[in-house]
């Protein structure tokens, strides 16, 4: 949409000096007038690009995380745009969750209306901020008509097989009276409120993300070079991928045989005992099967001792090993030795199946609780072996045991307390005797496969997502249970199922659902035969809302569809997404998860949702977070305040790399005001007059002006937005060294230099830049007035300066043609006063010369 023809005479802009706060008032009112950033032309042809940052949680007003964040990601939104692209940079909340009714039960008010005050002080701080938003595309996660299609996707999920409910043992917070995720438990605490976690047996909902643990593994591939390899790190090692068999062991007084998996089949023959998880459904039976009432007792006190222990602590290395015999017995699968079983608590029942094969020999975890216990320990690898070549022979005394050199250490785990890790070859391994690691592997996984029991398997770190929570304020659960036990969908046509108003409920945490207490809202009839049947009273994990939530600015106000195919066509998937990198296992893993769904049943055409990945730092104060309890909290609002949108903007971007910390001490919102003022006072010179041919100014500058045309592209797209600012600042200071010379800020050079530091500011300087446009006698807005082409002949340098070395010192300079030949460059450097000198009655052996910039003569 073209701006008004006199809108700079709407505003008058005569102020002979800067200042920020009446220039920020001058041209919010006219943005919001000539929507310089929307997308809502269909027979726009340019190319297109989609720009996203991490929607931001309502919570309070906007920090100085944000103002990062959002200062980078306009950066790219506005350069894209520059660069004659339609750029999709939508905004909206992540409006549900436990902050919000936290904050209510606190206060004693409703969730929904301390959010949409929230809501609206967020995007009144943000219009501030000059963020190039796209203010016809917003949306919050708790808005019905969003919701609607959160439980949409749980039916789509439900009808694939890929939603389920089970029992099993979660994590629990006991303070917050709500399950989480394993990637919502830190260091054993909860993410949100630091308490420790404990495991709790609940009747839950899973999204089966195992299933496509394989794709998000090896798909990362597609992502090298484009995400941050920290990031791919990291998601690598959350999954998990391990390679091994799946070992099945006969219990006696069982019918079922026990799964094992293990990374290394080759040392079965040293397996001594068998150890369950105690919080297993395992170990439980196995107990409760046991004919010793002790035995009985003594797990039941010893389950409870674990319970109150965190996963963290169970898998601390330095800890004694505890453990409970079951009197049970495992029968081993080739050589039929009987295998004492026990309980452990560094035995985790999500692990596998919840068992472990113990060998002790080779395993330093199993080593410690073999000799805790004074359970049998095996070797089974030659450590002392080579792994290439010719087995060599071992001599052996009269009982058959091996005799080793005293040079050579011995294989005694059992007296050393070390497990031998390393790599060998088999002993005391029937057939597999003399064979390597590798090979042994792949001949015990024969072995067991021929017996029929085993097989290659492999198993992840990488669990089912968990998603149902026992709170209030989130997407309901669209399912219906009947009395007779069935779970029933709710039919599309009665989506969305709305939460009912929060009045009457008690929010307080207390271990189920609010909602189970909504007796009107609960008590629907069955869409089987209508006999009387309730909601599920659990809602969803928020990380449901924004695993999709891109998808949905595509068309925000549709109310028949999810998104509109024909706008996934055109705008997805996401080409830079910006945020923060402690999002990089949990969002990012459940948003490529649903994206790879939603291909699979057809929705959408690709299977990653974010092409290229930006993830900054944190702000910080004097080397630490920020935070109110340590004192040293910066406000943005009290910063903007003293300095401007534009000095905090350009503060943020000139500070360093985006992925590198800020530390608000060290950088200089001071000194970006100074800089702003000084670029803003050029655009006020007695200029030439616009479109006048600066073909005929001052060449140095115009050589200036054009190199930061042509570097500053490439500099943007390689995320060094720090020298492009560093770039604008030698480039205005050029400018004003011009002005104030011969020529003076009539020079036609000046005006082009002028209108490239306002296009070069609007990046990260909106305001400033639009003023400076408007002052040049442009319409607005500048962030579309496109990037100006560089002038390639001027950046060919016409001269240079040679070196001249005589034996490797240097003796002269001389400044010479860029094109210069070899032959002309030698004669030239043989003349200078400083070589004659230094080379005097000596012969030039020979000369090296490297035309245009050295030559060096040996005497």
């Amino acid at each position: 949409m073209p701006p008004p023809a006199d809108v700079l005479q709407e505003l008058s802009v005569t102020d002979e000096t800067y200042d920020f706060a009446r220039i920020q008032q001058r041209w919010l009112p006219v943005w919001d007038r000539i929507r310089p950033f929307a997308t809502d032309d269909e027979t726009d042809s340019r190319p297109r690009k989609y720009v996203l940052d991490m929607f931001p949680y309502p919570s309070g007003d906007l920090h100085m995380g944000h103002a990062e964040s959002y200062a980078y990601g306009d950066v790219l939104a506005r350069y894209w745009r520059q660069q004659g692209f339609n750029v999709l940079h939508p905004i909206g909340w992540d409006s549900f969750g436990l902050p919000a009714e936290n904050a209510a039960i606190r206060r004693g008010i409703d969730p929904k209306a301390w959010t949409l005050d929230n809501i609206e002080q967020h995007k009144r701080s943000m219009r501030q901020y000059a963020t190039a938003f796209d203010w016809d595309r917003i949306l919050h996660t708790s808005d019905p008509g969003y919701y609607k299609w959160n439980q949409w996707l749980f039916l789509e999920l439900y009808k694939a097989g890929l939603a389920y409910r089970k029992p099993s043992n979660v994590n629990w917070c006991p303070k917050d009276q709500t399950v989480l995720a394993n990637e919502q438990v830190i260091d054993g605490l909860c993410e949100r409120c630091d308490t420790p976690v404990v495991k709790k047996k609940l009747t839950q909902w899973y999204f089966k993300i195992t299933d496509y643990a394989d794709r998000l593994l090896d798909d990362l591939n597609q992502l090298e070079g484009r995400w941050p390899e920290k990031v791919l790190r990291m998601q690598r090692n959350w999954i998990g991928r391990s390679e091994g068999a799946e070992v099945e062991f006969e219990i006696e007084g069982r019918a079922a045989r026990v799964p094992v998996f293990t990374t290394r089949p080759d040392t079965l023959y040293g397996a001594t005992f068998l150890v369950v998880a105690p919080d297993s459904d395992l170990a439980a039976e196995l107990a409760a099967g046991s004919d010793d009432a002790a035995v009985r007792m003594r797990f039941q006190d010893y389950l409870e001792q674990v319970g109150r222990m965190t996963e963290i602590d169970r898998q601390n290395a330095e800890r004694p090993k505890t453990g409970v015999d079951l009197g049970r017995v495992a029968i081993h699968p080739i050589t039929g030795e009987r295998l004492p079983i026990w309980a452990a608590d560094y035995v985790l029942a999500d692990y596998g199946h919840g068992a472990v094969m113990a060998v002790p020999a080779h395993d330093q975890r199993d080593l410690d609780f073999a000799r805790a216990f004074d359970l049998p320990i095996k070797v089974v690898v030659d450590t002392n072996a080579p792994v290439t070549g010719v087995m060599p022979m071992i001599p052996l005394d009269d009982d058959g045991n091996a005799v080793w050199p005293e040079e050579v250490p011995a294989l005694d785990p059992a007296s050393t307390g070390e497990a031998l890790s390393g790599d060998g070859r088999l002993i005391n391994s029937g057939e597999l005797d003399g064979l390597s690691k590798t090979h042994a592997i792949g001949r015990m996984i024969q072995l067991l496969e021929a017996k029929g029991v085993g097989r290659a398997a492999k198993t992840y770190r990488l669990r089912d997502w968990l998603i149902s929570r026992q709170r209030y304020w989130g997407t309901p659960i669209p399912i219906i249970h009947t009395a007779d036990g069935q779970e029933v969908p709710v039919p599309l046509e009665q989506l969305p199922v709305e939460l009912p108003d929060s009045a009457g409920l008690d929010l307080t945490p207390k271990g189920a659902s609010p909602l189970g207490a909504a007796e009107e809202w609960a008590t629907v009839p069955s869409p089987i035969d209508g006999t009387p049947a309730r909601r599920d009273p659990d809602t969803m994990d928020t990380f449901v809302d924004s695993s999709w939530y891109y998808l949905r600015f595509l068309s925000p106000n549709d109310s028949e569809r999810p998104f509109d195919p024909k706008q996934v066509e055109r705008w997805a998937p996401v080409d830079r997404y910006v945020g923060g990198v402690e999002h990089a296992i949990l969002h990012l893993l459940y948003a490529r998860f649903i994206t790879k769904v939603l291909f699979d049943l057809g929705h959408v055409p690709f299977t990653e949702p974010f092409e290229s990945l930006l993830n900054q730092g944190m702000v910080i104060l004097d080397g630490a977070k920020m935070s109110k309890s340590k004192g040293n909290l910066v406000t943005l609002s009290e910063e903007l305040e003293q300095f401007g949108v534009d000095a905090v903007r350009l503060t943020m971007s000139f500070a360093g790399p985006p992925e590198d910390d800020i530390d608000w001490k060290d950088v200089s919102p001071t000194g970006s005001q100074k800089f702003l003022a000084r670029a803003w006072r050029l655009s006020k010179e007695p200029l030439a007059k616009r479109g006048t041919d600066p073909k005929g100014g001052d060449r140095a500058l115009r050589r200036e002006t054009h190199r930061f045309l042509a570097d500053a592209p490439g500099l943007v797209e390689a995320l060094k937005f720090n020298v492009v600012v560093a770039r604008l600042m030698e480039l205005t200071n050029a400018t004003r060294k011009a002005v104030d010379g011969a020529a003076g800020a009539a020079d036609p050079a000046v005006r082009e230099a002028v209108e490239t530091i306002a296009l070069g500011l609007s990046l990260f300087a909106p305001y400033t830049a639009e003023d400076m446009w408007a002052n040049l006698g442009f319409e607005p807005s500048v962030a579309n007035a496109g990037w100006r082409k560089a002038d390639r002949s001027l950046l060919v340098e016409q001269t240079v300066t040679a070196v001249v070395q005589v034996n490797g010192k240097v003796r002269d300079r001389i400044d010479v043609a860029a094109d210069i030949d070899a032959d002309e460059l030698e004669r030239l450097a043989r003349e200078l006063p400083g070589v004659v000198r230094t080379v005097g009655e000596s012969e030039v052996r020979h000369a090296i010369v490297r035309a245009p910039r050295l030559v060096n003569l040996v005497v």
